[in-house]
């Protein structure tokens, strides 16, 4: 086997040992097998960490208005990010964080508690319930079938659009790119003398400058810089301790164990756990495929390294985290921070995991950490996924103009799976419009189908 092979399979050569690779740790997540350092991984969880930490406060918040315990729910976030991360990190061994996905936790609160006046207690149940669907569908097959059937096109037009999302996200949480107040297009620029605008800017243009002089740690270098600036000159940003002990709630508040299955078996909850799977199954399988592309981690297939074992992972913390008493988990998008900063292992995963479960210990600290501080290195993540633009073939006009369609509508839509969905059905029309049917497969067919009738039926969310 060559070295090429050895490092597209994420697989230790024969012969490698404990001498050759340097130590066990090394070894453990095939370190230099996939061309990285120690000191690599550290810094690209670290990255990975604090471009995500957000959702420590933002998930609870989204919860909090549906009536949860947000000290519970703070808990919860933070169980499950751990416990996902951990659980890539150390088994998958993929640098790739899980943590409680904004977008489901918006559907839980809004449209299942407070929309459709479900009991705390069984949309946590309908949480479970998911990913035990979930991950039967992972654990089947079904995950990796749809991996596979996915059109090189659409695969990296999903890459392209989830780059554009990203960068959309980042610039209009500082306000660079806000909703637009006037009739016409629907964002327009900020205010770009505001100081959140001129930091996030002149945070990226360093991280163009660092990178390109290729310093170690250069994202996070800003990340650290801004919040030390951000900490000194900023009023908003202030020091509010650095530890404090977790609290689950006063008595009889807490989450844990409290889901009522039963409930959610209810044939007015079955729809909105169909709907949590099916935006799961193709928003993340497409965010893993996007940030495994990014950092190269395929092998010559074009398929995930130790990718079913990358589906089970995020699936199996939506259980998790309906017992805990959080939202539904996923493969969050920043984990590609990481993979910007040179993450290339499980390690950098494992490295998140455990700063979120020292995180309950040290909740005033993601308080040190402003938008505008992480804001530079999403936004410089999202340029470079944009380079999955030159994979597209254009000769294959069809395939590339399908991908692009996907692209565009993930950004234009804000949502990872209507994009799919647009992707998908241009596709399999302009195949048989083109004369070309021949060249698609059962699966791509039958892939479009199911999604234009999620949409028509209404269940998307």
């Amino acid at each position: 086997m060559s070295d090429n092979s050895t490092l597209q399979s994420g697989q230790p050569s024969e012969g490698t040992s404990d001498t050759v690779s340097g130590s066990k740790l090394d070894s453990y997540f095939y370190i230099t097998e996939r061309g990285s350092s120690v000191r690599q991984e550290l810094v690209a969880g670290l990255t990975t960490f604090l471009a995500m930490v957000y959702s420590v406060i933002v998930v609870p918040s989204m919860l909090g208005v549906a009536g949860f315990n947000q000290g519970a729910v703070f808990i919860a976030t933070c169980l499950v990010a751990a416990f996902g991360s951990l659980l890539m990190g150390l088994w998958a061994k993929l640098p790739m964080a899980i943590g409680c996905a904004i977008s489901l936790t918006a559907f839980t609160a809004f449209s299942l508690v407070l929309g459709q006046g479900v009991s705390i207690p069984v949309a946590l149940g309908a949480v479970f319930l998911m990913g035990v669907v979930f991950t039967g569908i992972t654990v089947t097959g079904v995950r990796q079938w749809i991996l596979t059937n996915l059109p090189f096109g659409i695969a990296h037009g999903t890459g392209i659009g989830i780059g554009l999302f990203l960068l959309l996200i980042a610039a209009n949480s500082v306000g660079l790119v806000i909703k637009n107040p006037f009739d016409g297009l629907p964002v327009t620029l900020g205010e770009f003398t505001s100081l959140p605008v001129l930091m996030s800017l002149l945070g990226l243009a360093a991280i163009f400058g660092l990178e390109r002089r290729r310093v170690p740690g250069g994202i996070l270098l800003v990340i650290v810089a801004i919040s030390v600036f951000g900490l000194i000159f900023d009023p908003n940003v202030t020091y509010q301790g650095l530890f404090a002990m977790p609290s689950f709630g006063a008595e009889g508040e807490s989450l844990l164990g409290t889901m009522d299955i039963m409930g959610a078996l209810n044939p007015i909850v079955i729809p909105s756990v169909l709907a949590l799977v099916m935006t799961a199954i193709f928003d993340a399988t497409g965010t893993i495929r996007a940030v495994a592309g990014q950092a190269n981690l395929l092998d010559k297939d074009g398929q995930i390294i130790n990718g079913g074992k990358a589906l089970t992972s995020d699936s199996v913390s939506s259980i998790f985290a309906g017992f805990v008493g959080g939202a539904p988990a996923a493969v969050y998008i920043e984990s590609a921070a990481g993979t910007a900063a040179g993450g290339k292992t499980g390690l950098t995963a494992t490295v998140v995991g455990g700063l979120f479960l020292l995180m309950i210990f040290l909740s005033p600290v993601s308080y040190l950490v402003p938008a505008y501080a992480t804001a530079p290195a999403l936004m410089y993540v999202g340029l470079l996924m944009l380079s999955n633009v030159t994979k597209l073939d254009m000769n294959d006009s069809v395939d590339a103009m399908s991908g692009m369609v996907c692209a565009v509508f993930i950004v234009l839509t804000c949502n990872i799976v209507t994009g799919i969905m647009l992707g998908f059905s241009c596709l399999v029309i302009g195949r048989v419009i083109s004369g070309e049917w021949k060249r698609l497969n059962i699966g791509t067919v039958l892939i479009a189908a199911v999604l234009v009738v999620f949409y028509a039926g209404g269940w998307a969310i």
